[in-house]
């Protein structure tokens, strides 16, 4: 008997799962196959623990430990070595099975054959993916019972929904009341989901670097969660293979955005450094972290690079018109310290920049040949002034006392010009009549 699921064996994304492409098959796309025959003795309808048993044949355990950091850790040599925008396929659903733990999920959870629950999810979502009015992905994340995420409760997204302990004996059920038909699953009720809920993919049995670098992000978000006081409101969670292995460490953080809607971004080379970024600008303000950022649920890859696109686009024009509108306020600033001076020319100093306003009683007189004869005469009397020193102990030499500049500082050629012309026509007037009193 063939199943569908196992078809798919060796996809690279265990998330296509649900494209529903598989061969057909005139057996139920849920049916149990021979070789798992025997897990059907003890358990009956309705119990939940034979969804969860044979942790021991798993053939999935994981120890990072062996391995080489530099090889397949942050300090790797293809690590942020490509584009990360546009890397997330098309989807409207993304529904999460809690099981077990990335210690002993084996390399395909959702194809293995001892994994009854997340093997029958992902056949049933596959065979009923085509009647779905949504785009829908599976993804294992980590399940521990008597805790919000114990094993077989799943959580929908943007539904934000979690229905608690769905066993093998349901699926079925499930997938046609909820996934297809949009309705509630009987048995259960759903229960409301609230905060930012954040899955770190550590599926190391499936990839080396998601298994070096997923687990430290974990224990950082942890670390930063506990000291922020964040506990209740961001939860965070390791999940199975989510796809792009190249881009460990990798992330999704669902949640609801300033507009109140649920929206589902992914984050790839992220690294433990990167996480207080995250959570004061993704989680507190609600802002995107464009340099991590991969893409969203609900776009296609062309929309999230156009997305991104525009977010740089308005960024640039806000920071424009930031510094258009600080020009100004200092322009208005230093035209009102001009303005309180009272006589010579005032200089202001703004954020580092000189802005000099002319006085327009002294422009007056500078263009006033009446007076130009008395500037020279001001110029001799200012020059005898003593200067001013300052005797502080540590040096004597001269400074200025005050910050506005005398008249004689705005001297310019023209005005010299002007005086010595009218100087030299009063010493040719004097040198006439001298002569004519002369010849008298």
């Amino acid at each position: 008997m063939s199943n569908p699921v196992m078809a798919a064996g060796n996809r690279d994304d265990p998330l296509m799962l649900l494209s529903g492409q598989y061969p057909s098959s005139s057996s139920s796309p849920i049916a149990v196959s021979e070789g798992d025959s025997y897990l059907l003795d003890g358990p009956q309808i309705g119990s939940a623990s034979g969804s969860f048993q044979n942790d021991g044949v798993l053939g999935g355990t994981y120890d990072a430990g062996f391995i080489n950091e530099s090889d397949y850790g942050f300090a790797r040599p293809d690590f942020r070595q490509g584009p990360l925008v546009g890397t997330v396929e098309l989807y409207d659903r993304h529904v999460f099975l809690c099981y077990k733990n990335p210690q002993v999920w084996p390399p395909r959870i959702e194809a293995a054959e001892f994994d009854r629950l997340p093997r029958l999810l992902a056949a049933a979502l596959a065979a009923r993916n085509p009647h779905m009015q949504r785009q829908t992905r599976l993804t294992i994340c980590e399940g521990h019972d008597g805790t919000e995420t114990s094993n077989g409760d799943v959580l929908i997204f943007p539904d934000m929904i979690r229905y608690r302990r769905l066993t093998h004996f349901d699926v079925d059920t499930f997938v046609e009341e909820v996934l297809v038909k949009n309705g509630e699953w009987l048995p259960g009720s759903p229960e409301p989901l609230r905060g930012w809920y954040i899955f770190v993919c550590c599926h190391g049995s499936r990839d080396r670097r998601c298994g070096v670098c997923g687990p430290s992000v974990i224990s950082k978000f942890k670390t930063e969660i506990e000291s922020r006081g964040l506990q209740g409101k961001v939860s965070i969670s390791p999940c199975s293979h989510i796809g792009g292995h190249k881009y460990a460490g990798n992330m999704i953080i669902f949640g609801r955005n300033m507009n109140n809607k649920v929206t589902g971004h992914w984050y790839g080379y992220v690294m433990p450094e990167d996480v207080p970024l995250l959570l004061e600008q993704h989680i507190d303000k609600g802002e995107i972290v464009d340099f991590l950022w991969r893409g969203q649920m609900g776009l296609s890859e062309e929309d999230q690079k156009k997305t991104q696109e525009l977010r740089f686009r308005v960024h640039c024009e806000s920071n424009i018109d930031r510094s258009i509108k600080d020009s100004t306020q200092t322009n208005e600033e230093c035209g009102r310290i001009c303005a309180s001076q009272s006589g010579g020319t005032g200089c202001c100093q703004v954020n580092g920049d000189f802005s000099c306003c002319q006085n327009p009683v002294l422009q007056e007189k500078r263009e006033d040949p009446q007076v130009a004869a008395n500037f020279a005469t001001e110029m001799k009397k200012s020059s005898k002034k003593p200067v001013s020193r300052n005797n502080s102990g540590k040096g004597i030499g001269p400074r200025k006392v005050c910050s506005m500049p005398t008249w004689y500082e705005s001297w310019e050629r023209e005005d010299t010009y002007a005086a010595l012309a009218v100087i030299m026509a009063t010493v040719s007037v004097a040198f006439t009549y001298k002569c004519y009193r002369q010849l008298c």
